[in-house]
């Protein structure tokens, strides 16, 4: 009479079957993050620079600018992630033809993250030496040179660090995106994990969103201490 499997074999047999979808998860989940990354950033540099340049201290003071867009950020980052996801449905349809699936996720996630990057930019930047500034002021320098030759090479070790936080961040909301269909290991540990009660498909999922966290602050410490 042949052996029942052991509780081991039929774990490994179960997470044999489950391979394909935690990679095609892992896969969507890091498109998410890796895009929502991107074009947040590109987003809040711009806001950033603009907080720079018209802040009390900043490069080309404008209080009344300054505040609106102070407000503007406060405001933003105020939201939670999971309401302004449901709020902002008609402007995904509207930029990617659907509210489901992992490309329709990158909008509520880049604007989730716009405030938070201009935010933490503009920290980064106030962080760098007014006499460094000033000496570039007095050889010259217009703002633009003082922004890209000077005030960002000095900054850029903090920034790199920053995009740890941003995208570990963004790989905390892209799980939550998975409530509303948005995708990738959050979607795929709420439709299995949960609804069908497969413990083991949201330990899976736990594990690879703790393991791609380790990865990605260690990337950004290693960059960040060849800069420094």
């Amino acid at each position: 009479m042949p052996e029942a499997p052991s509780s081991f074999a039929l774990w490994l047999e179960r997470l044999a079957a489950l391979t394909p979808e935690l990679l095609e998860s892992s896969l969507d989940t890091l498109y998410m993050v890796f895009f929502s990354s991107f074009f947040s950033l590109l987003a809040g540099f711009a806001l950033a620079v603009c907080m720079i340049l018209t802040g009390p201290a900043g490069l080309n003071p404008r209080p009344g600018i300054y505040r609106v867009l102070d407000v503007a950020v406060n405001l933003g980052r105020s939201f939670p992630f999971i309401i302004l996801l449901i709020a902002i449905i008609p402007l995904t349809r509207l930029i990617t033809g659907t509210t489901i699936g992992s490309a329709a996720s990158i909008v509520p996630l880049t604007v989730a993250a716009i405030p938070f990057v201009g935010r933490l930019l503009e920290a980064n930047f106030l962080e760098v030496d007014r006499g460094v500034l000033e000496a570039a002021r007095a050889f010259g320098a217009n703002n633009a040179q003082i922004i890209f030759k000077v005030i960002l090479p000095e900054a850029l070790p903090a920034i790199v660090l920053n995009v740890a936080v941003l995208a570990i961040t963004l790989l905390g909301y892209s799980a939550m995106a998975g409530a509303v269909g948005g995708g990738g290991l959050g979607d795929l540990a709420i439709k299995y994990g949960y609804n069908r009660f497969q413990v083991d498909v949201m330990i899976y999922a736990v594990c690879i969103l703790v393991l791609m966290v380790q990865i990605i602050q260690s990337v950004c410490n290693f960059f960040y201490k060849k800069l420094r």
